[in-house]
């Protein structure tokens, strides 16, 4: 005997939320350039490793060669250990706020906006680091920082209101 459940009753036992179609947009849009920044990191690092010689025995143990790699390149390596790090941070934060979208959108209608800025900002974070400026990296830094903190405040805010 098999079970079968009518997929109307499926989809209403999940209640997950059915957003309109540019409602979570921003936030989803966040989500993959957050993601597609981590990605983008590899170049400079990449380059660095050319620079150092990198063969494929290297592959054996990609680690060892930092102490070969020019300044710049360990700092671009830096950059790129850095940027997994802000995407676990910011992802669940752009997950939330796109869950209860329609919500954070009419309490805070300036909310994409930083989901926007936060992809920006680790781009010229990345930037920033390579060329060693250190305020200005910082600065980026804090200003993704803040963007990911904005939206879980938000996005928390909206599922409490709910």
């Amino acid at each position: 005997m098999t079970l079968s459940l009518p997929i109307p009753l499926l989809a209403a036992s999940l209640a997950l939320p059915v957003l309109p179609a540019a409602a979570g947009g921003p936030f989803a849009w966040s989500l993959v350039l957050s993601g597609a920044v981590v990605v983008l990191s590899l170049i400079p690092l990449g380059a660095a490793r050319s620079q150092a010689d990198f063969t494929p025995s290297d592959l054996a143990a990609p680690r060892a060669m930092f102490e070969r790699l020019p300044a710049w390149g360990k700092r671009a390596n830096w950059a790129h250990q850095n940027s997994f790090e802000a995407f676990t941070l910011h992802a669940p934060a752009c997950l939330l706020c796109l869950l209860v979208a329609p919500s954070v959108l009419a309490a805070a209608p300036w909310v994409p906006l930083v989901a926007w800025l936060h992809p920006l900002l680790r781009l010229g974070y990345i930037g920033a680091y390579v060329a060693n400026l250190p305020p200005v990296r910082s600065l980026c830094w804090a200003g993704g920082i803040l963007c990911t903190a904005l939206l879980y405040s938000e996005g928390l805010r909206a599922v409490l209101r709910s």
